[in-house]
Formats: structure tokens, C-alpha cells, sequence
């Protein structure tokens, strides 16, 4: 019973939350997150680095006291000192204690630094590919914002939107076109047209009767001056030679 509650409790506020929850703020929280962990693991790794340098430093001063302490010990014994060498001796034995303890810790120290850039080079290839990921999941949910703005458009059009009106106002369009040509043609019908021929032949012949009269108007002096007497005409002809003579005869007068 009790989990039975724990699981509706979950589910409500899993829900609740979940509603809430943008996915491109969540992913892009993710990415700084990711990149904010590189300077920390480059810290804890630089922390490693440092243990393993001075625990080398470490190692190496035990050896040169080791060596040291060997060859007091040797001049003791030939010093025949042998309570000296003996007090070398117990020095060297802690000395050499010493150096296998630092060096057990330095070969445990150079394996975690060695797993520590193992390890970082493992988490910047997850890294990449997370942000990758996000990266391209960001891309996408945008893409797929505009496809449900298109949608929501395309929704609106066809639900008593833009698209309603649009058809409305073509089909209105389409009927007062329909309507006027009806009328074109009812108007048409209602008029005589064989009447119209009858008056526009009638002008056409009223029109040739005044182009007839016309003619016989522009032919009639012609017709006059082809009657009159062909002795007049040659009087008028021989007019001019006469008075081109007097003007001669005149002139020769004058000369002399």
C-alpha cells in the first residue's frame, strides 16, 4: 500500500515537474555544466601530478641518504668503530624502510595519474558527443517549433481563418460574375435585333443616295464644257497668237 502512494505521489509531481521542464534550457544547463567540469578535472589532475613529483623528489633524497649512510658505515668499520656503524646501520635501516614506502606510494601515485588522464581523455570524448547531441536536439526542437507554427497557420487557415474568408470572398466573386453575365444575356435576349439590321440597311441605302447625288453634282460642269462650240474653243486658242503678233509689231515699231 504504502509504495502504491509512494508511486502516485511520483507520478503527480514526475507530472507536475515534467510540464515545467524546458528540454533546450535543461540541455543547454547541461552543456555549461559539462564544460564547467574540465577546469575542476584539470585541478584534481594537476593535484595527482604534484603528489607524484614530490614523492619522486622524496624518493630520490632517501636514496642519496641510503648511499650516504652506506658509506659512513663503511668508514666506521674500517674507522673499527663499531658502535658508530652500528648507529648508521639502524639509521639506514629506517632510511631504506622509508624508500620502500615512498616508492610503493609514488608507483600508486603514477597509476592514478596515469587513470586521471585516462580518465579525462574518456570524459572529454563523452563530453563532445553529449554536446553534440544537444546540440543537434536543440537544432532540431527548433525546427520543430517552426513545423508547429506552420501547422498552428495551416490549422487556422483551414478552422474558419484566412482560408474560410478567402474561399467566401472568391466564391462571391465568382456569383456576381455569374449574375452580370446572366443579366448580358437576358438584356440581349430582350432586345429586337432583327429590328437594328432593318435601320442600319436602311441608313446604308440613304448613304448611297447621297454619294449618287454627289457624283451627278461633280459630273455636271464637266458634261457642260464638253458641249460648247468647237469654233469658240479654237477662238480662244488662237487669241493669245494674235496678241503675241500686235505686241510684235509693236515692238518693231518702237525699234525703228
Amino acid at each position: 500500500m504504502w509504495r502504491r502512494f509512494v508511486r502516485a505521489i511520483k507520478s503527480i509531481f514526475g507530472g507536475a515537474i515534467g510540464a515545467i521542464e524546458d528540454p533546450r534550457r535543461i540541455l543547454e544547463l547541461n552543456i555549461r555544466e559539462l564544460n564547467d567540469q574540465v577546469p575542476r578535472m584539470n585541478e584534481n589532475i594537476a593535484t595527482v601530478k604534484a603528489n607524484v613529483m614530490l614523492l619522486q623528489k622524496e624518493v630520490q633524497r632517501l636514496e642519496e641518504q641510503t648511499s650516504d649512510l652506506s658509506m659512513r658505515i663503511k668508514s666506521a668499520i674500517q674507522a673499527n668503530r663499531d658502535d658508530i656503524a652500528e648507529n648508521y646501520a639502524l639509521q639506514l635501516q629506517r632510511a631504506r624502510d622509508s624508500l620502500e614506502t615512498t616508492r610503493q606510494q609514488l608507483k600508486h601515485a603514477r597509476n592514478a595519474y596515469d587513470k586521471a588522464l585516462q580518465v579525462k581523455k574518456t570524459f572529454m570524448r563523452e563530453k563532445d558527443r553529449k554536446i553534440r547531441e544537444a546540440k543537434d536536439a536543440m537544432r532540431e526542437s527548433e525546427r520543430s517549433a517552426w513545423q508547429a507554427r506552420v501547422a498552428d497557420t495551416l490549422e487556422q487557415f483551414e478552422v474558419g481563418g484566412m482560408d474560410a474568408t478567402h474561399d467566401e470572398m472568391i466564391s462571391r466573386i465568382r456569383e456576381d460574375t455569374a449574375r452580370n453575365e446572366a443579366r448580358m444575356e437576358l438584356a440581349l435576349d430582350s432586345v429586337d435585333s432583327e429590328a437594328l439590321e432593318l435601320e442600319y440597311d436602311a441608313e446604308k441605302l440613304k448613304a448611297g443616295e447621297i454619294v449618287k447625288q454627289f457624283k451627278k453634282q461633280m459630273a455636271g460642269p464637266r458634261t457642260l464644257s464638253a458641249k460648247k462650240d468647237p469654233s469658240e474653243i479654237v477662238v480662244e486658242r488662237n487669241e493669245p497668237a494674235t496678241r503675241s503678233h500686235k505686241v510684235t509689231h509693236v515692238n518693231k515699231n518702237n525699234h525703228v
